[in-house]
């Protein structure tokens, strides 16, 4: 197949994927007695500099928690705990943060490491369960996450305070928050200064996932396990390490928002991040470029749903209808290129064959 006609291939599956998307929201909106016309005049409508500003920032901590997701899904390992590694990170760098044992900086870059190592803690008992004791990590996350709930609010009831009615952490000193970065000029609010992390990330996971035997051993392992072991890399090792960085990365989603905004744990801390980040490497298709776009159309979709109700009447779980439809259309889209894109290599492969007989006759006559 030609380099060119490969490239069509690849990106008509996105775009079969936004068309069928769009169709099957409308036929929802309809089925339900909604505006069609009005619903996708505010969701795809320009938002104000306030809202570009917000998009960004949901953004990034939805890169992040794609990038835990797509970690795990590289290695065929489905982490479906990354919410409770999240919640569990998140709480242990904000207490160790506002327990202020370091100075200024210092207390920000080691609590980021905290919450990172306690995020991989989390996951790694899951890897442990795994190849221990054969346990499934679909099964061992989902568990985890709800253990994770209930455990942080316990430590959360003991271990923090209650400021009118919320119950919180120690709040982070201020000499260890992270500043916003203008934007847009004339623009008040910030992106978190944080949100470099997914930069960091984004790169890291590329580089280490393409340019090193790591990462080499470990898309290896997910296309094929059988082979992996034939060629000397140890499964078991692979599984702990990927849910063990996977588990890190997910450490990483909470910071953003806690360095440069809420400066505490709190019991209204965002939750769903995890779920979303899942969906959101299934859009990206686990590639560290796709994420990024799928973080921007679910950070786009949840802040314009906002106005749905105000300016349309229309109900902003619709919204959440639309997201979930975005993943079907994509991974459905994805796969039915992938088989197209098969039977043709299959077709000139036959064709091919076909003439090599005849090739080798006319030689031999």
């Amino acid at each position: 197949m030609s380099r060119a006609r490969r490239l069509g291939l690849t990106l008509i599956a996105p775009l079969i994927a936004v068309v069928a998307a769009a169709l099957v929201t409308s036929l929802v909106l309809l089925g339900v007695g909604e505006s069609v016309g009005e619903f996708w005049a505010v969701v795809l409508s320009v938002p104000s500099s306030r809202l570009m500003v917000t998009i960004v920032n949901n953004a990034s901590v939805l890169y992040l928690s794609g990038l835990a997701a797509a970690i795990g899904f590289r290695m065929n390992l489905f982490n479906i705990g990354v919410e409770g590694q999240y919640r569990v990170a998140t709480f242990t760098g904000a207490y160790f943060a506002g327990l202020a044992l370091l100075p200024g900086v210092l207390n920000t870059l080691v609590a980021i490491g905290v919450a990172m190592a306690a995020g991989a803690a989390w996951a790694g008992i899951a890897a442990v369960l795994r190849v221990t004791r054969g346990v499934s990590e679909v099964i061992s996350t989902i568990m985890l996450n709800a253990i994770a709930g209930g455990l942080v609010a316990f430590l959360l009831r003991e271990l923090g305070e209650q400021q009118g009615q919320i119950r919180r952490t120690t709040t982070i000193p201020e000499s260890a928050w992270v500043p916003g970065i203008p934007l847009i000029p004339g623009e008040p609010s910030l992106v978190y200064g944080l949100a470099l992390l997914a930069l960091v990330a984004g790169v890291g996971y590329a580089v280490v996932l393409n340019r090193t035997r790591f990462g080499f051993d470990l898309r290896a392992t997910g296309a094929s396990e059988t082979a992996a072991v034939a060629s000397g890399v140890n499964v078991k090792r692979m599984t702990v390490a990927a849910l063990l960085l996977s588990g890190a990365v997910a450490g990483l989603i909470g910071m953003p928002d806690l360095f440069g905004d809420s400066h505490a744990y709190g019991s209204t801390i965002q939750v769903g991040l995890g779920f979303t980040g899942i969906a959101v490497a299934l859009v990206g298709r686990n590639h560290p470029a796709g994420i990024a776009l799928g973080a921007l159309i679910f950070a786009f979709l949840s802040v314009q749903s906002n106005a749905l109700g105000i300016i349309a009447g229309i109900s902003p779980e619709i919204v959440a209808v639309t997201q979930g439809v975005v993943v079907l259309s994509v991974v459905i889209a994805y796969e039915v290129v992938r088989r197209y894109q098969l039977r043709i290599e299959q077709t000139e492969v036959a064709r091919a064959l076909e003439r090599e007989p005849a090739a080798g006759s006319e030689v031999g006559t």
